[in-house]
Order: C-alpha cells, then structure tokens, then sequence
C-alpha cells in the first residue's frame, strides 16, 4: 500500500498549477485517478474543455463561478462566490473521506486562506480526513506556517528573471 503525501507548491511565481497538474498526469499515467479543484480561478472555457479530454482519469472542478476575478467582484458577488467556494472544500472533503482519489489537487486554496474564506484550522481539518493512501497537492501564493506541521513537502516557486 502506497503512503499518500501532503505537498505544498507557493510563492509569486508561475508554474505552481503547471506542477500540480503535471503530478496529475503522472499519476493517471500510472493507472490512478486524480480529481483537481480548482479556486479563485477566472472561467477559461478552452482550458476546462481541454481538461474534460483527461477524463476520467482526471477530473477537473472550478468552484468560482464568475467570470471575473474575485478581487473585481461586488461584496455581494463575492459572498455568493465564497459560498461556492465552500462548497468545493465540503466535496473535497467528501473526496478524501471516500478515499475516491489517488491525487487530490486543491489549485489556489491557500488563496481562500488569504481571503479569510477558509482558515488554517478548518484547512487542518480537511487534511487531516484524507485516507493514508490519498495524496494532496495545495498551491498558493502565500504559505501560512501553521501549516508546515501538516505538510510532507513544501517547494516555493519564484521567478529570477523574466
């Protein structure tokens, strides 16, 4: 039995959803199945089209429904996007509990902490209900170090030149 791990990618950088899904790809290559959720992410319907040719080894979830970035919405399209949100971590829970995943990859939810849309405990808790087998990827801009206890491997991703 394969021990799953608990692997961070931030910093300011690009790159860090390229990692997370090229880890996705290696591991449906491997005959696993992956399910990526994605969060304060614009609607790219080229890139989600692309994503549904992965299926089923990989499927791909986008909890904002807007169209515009969360920074530009209205409190009250932002409240209605937190919801949403909300409710990308509750099937991600649901995820790892059932243990439907080999690869678990949460896009931008150290973003929701950011946001004061999710905490560090509440993000713990979610870390904590996957299945020993279950691997999860979190990418983000910025690394909470409460979470470092909870996180196997930790790779900062900057840009030197561009």
């Amino acid at each position: 039995m394969k021990q799953g791990k608990v692997q961070a990618y931030y910093g300011y950088g690009r790159g860090k959803t390229s990692a997370a899904l090229g880890h996705a790809i290696q591991e449906a290559s491997k005959g696993g199945n992956c399910v990526v959720l994605q969060f304060l992410k614009e609607r790219d319907d080229d890139e989600i089209e692309f994503a549904r040719r992965l299926e089923p080894q990989i499927k791909l979830f986008r909890f904002q429904k807007s169209a515009e970035l969360y920074d530009n919405l209205t409190e009250d399209g932002k409240f209605e996007e937190d919801l949403n949100m909300k409710n990308g971590l509750n099937y991600a829970r649901k995820v790892l509990v059932t243990g439907e995943c080999s690869l678990l990859v949460l896009d931008e939810v150290l973003g929701l902490l950011d946001k004061k849309i999710l905490t560090v405990e509440e993000l713990v808790k979610l870390l904590q209900a996957r299945t020993g087998e279950t691997t999860i990827i979190l990418t983000g801009r910025v690394m909470d170090e409460r979470l470092l206890p909870y996180i196997d491997e930790v790779y900062r991703i900057y840009t030197e030149k561009e």
